[in-house]
């Protein structure tokens, strides 16, 4: 089925991406280009509108990102976001200049609304800004539509062409009827019919992965019990049955329980084809006394591939390779419709497959971004346990033992991470939170248990909120959840006398401890 697309053309933007999701959320498909988007690029994908995205940059600076005349003369209603904005007004006769008078963050926005672009929206809104440079003249060409309460141009439309701008960010939720302004440039603008939806994709896929693998080729793919991959499996399974086969390999590494519920939900529950590989030992054995963690990703990803390798080689008739690959990965990676074509070694998320595998790629999720993977899984029918599940590193528990890992260590970690995430779910909250975690921390701390004085492990707890993983804010934890949680891993668990809450915001620091 062929669905009406938008084109966002990227100059550098921290919300390019969120632009992208937004659109989506409005059952319109939209991809990220390049600002060196061609003619021939803009026929090829043959969209209903462009959207230009915000940027670090002054439209004056000499390395600063071009708008290319192919855009301006596609003819198709452009929409430019703050520096996009500014880029339209630059090229078409207006003049952008900086007055050290910048706006940042929340500002009130007044609208006219007997228009397209505004139509329906309040005339007066909060909106989310983020420019040093303004428009100074717009030239005789354009409207002004909308001023902040500094007085400075927020909203433009052409006098001639099917051309928009706005100062701010609609695309970010602190501005209250961004996605209603959207949705006037898309629907009314642009005439965009929402028909990208779930089914369809998932129906588009199927035929695509029936149409690539044939009628007797077989597929392998790697399955971690993740949303992602779990999805990708399911839709190999849809589209080819018992030909799609699916390795998980069990590195010791795992949350409590966790290769049982997957294999109980997917193998047992989904009917999937899944070899189990036991590969602990291995995994333990190489691992012995690093400390350092980025060696302990290498060895991890090097043994990975060694098991991986070593369990395809007991199929026959394997000619493609799987993997639950998703748009963010590709856009992070250079990769793109416009970027160098993605390789195996790239986006595996352990450490790279080698590329003499002698596989043809496959990458179903390739277009989607992570809330849309969920609402796949949904259609597809994949149980709450893997939709809901928070993300976990491909290393695993490794790099939430800080220092070196052992079994015993391990098997500390893992009964207090348990603790924490039961405790989440039975309060409520674990659907609150993007990611939620237990590190074991190389410190011994002095307590007192049974008028006795112990020297004892610690403990870390870590929850966040995100939508995408990019910036992250430390969770606001109910304190009694906090208190249950400390209690519990204290009381139940040998080998550790203290508990502490994480409470860093990403950046400055990073979501995972190593």
């Amino acid at each position: 089925m062929n669905h009406d697309k938008i084109m966002v053309i990227d100059y550098g933007s921290q919300y390019t991406q969120l632009i992208t999701r937004r659109i989506r959320e409005l059952n319109v498909y939209s991809e990220i280009y390049s600002y060196e988007v061609t003619k021939s690029d803009i026929q090829e994908y043959n969209p209903k509108a462009i959207i230009l995205s915000g940027g670090p940059s002054s439209v004056y600076d000499e390395n600063a990102f071009p708008l290319s005349e192919d855009v301006l003369k596609s003819g198709l209603p452009i929409l430019g976001i703050c520096y996009g904005l500014q880029l339209l007004v630059h090229n078409l006769g207006g003049k952008i200049s900086s007055k050290d008078r910048g706006e940042y963050g929340p500002s009130k926005v007044s609208f006219k609304t007997d228009n397209d672009i505004f139509q329906g929206l309040n005339s007066e809104s909060n909106v989310w800004m983020s420019h040093g440079d303004e428009v100074e003249f717009s030239g005789e060409k354009w409207n002004v539509l909308a001023k902040s309460e500094n007085g400075i141009i927020a909203g433009l439309s052409h006098t001639d062409k099917p051309f928009y701008g706005v100062q701010f960010h609609p695309e970010v939720v602190h501005t209250h009827e961004g996605l209603k302004i959207l949705s006037n440039f898309i629907f009314k603008i642009s005439d965009c019919k929402p028909t990208w939806t779930s089914k369809n994709f998932i129906d588009d896929t199927i035929n695509k992965i029936r149409s690539q693998v044939g009628e007797d080729k077989e597929v392998v793919s790697g399955l971690s019990g993740g949303v992602d991959s779990s999805v990708m499996a399911t839709l190999m399974h849809k589209a080819i049955g018992s030909r799609s086969n699916c390795i998980f390999v069990d590195h010791g590494l795992l949350r409590k329980n966790e290769a049982e519920e997957v294999m109980g939900s997917l193998k047992d529950g989904l009917q999937l084809n899944i070899i189990k590989v036991n590969a602990k030992n291995e995994f333990l054995n190489r691992l012995k006394s690093v400390t350092d963690p980025e060696k302990k990703r290498k060895i991890i990803g090097a043994q990975f591939i060694e098991t991986f390798e070593d369990s395809t080689k007991k199929l026959s008739d394997i000619s493609f390779l799987a993997q639950g690959t998703l748009y963010p990965d590709v856009i992070e990676s250079g990769g793109s419709k416009l970027g160098p074509a993605a390789t195996i070694k790239s986006h595996h998320n352990v450490g790279g497959l080698p590329e003499d595998l002698d596989f043809e790629l496959i990458e179903p999720l390739r277009d989607l971004f992570k809330d849309e993977v969920r609402e796949i899984g949904k259609e597809l029918g994949l149980p709450n346990f893997v939709l809901n599940r928070h993300p976990f590193p491909g290393p695993g528990l490794a790099v939430r033992i800080i220092g070196e890992i052992t079994e015993s260590r391990i098997n500390i970690l893992q009964e207090a991470d348990d603790i924490f995430i039961q405790t989440l779910k039975d309060k409520n909250e674990y659907d609150n939170i993007w990611q939620a975690f237990a590190v074991l921390i190389p410190i011994k701390t002095v307590g007192v248990m049974g008028d006795s004085r112990t020297y004892e492990n610690l403990i870390g707890l870590r929850a966040v909120t995100s939508k995408d993983g990019m910036t992250a804010d430390w969770y606001k934890m109910p304190p009694e959840i906090l208190e249950i949680c400390s209690n519990r891993i204290i009381n139940e668990i040998n080998g550790v006398n203290r508990v502490v809450y994480d409470v860093t915001s990403k950046p400055p620091g990073t979501i995972e401890w190593e």
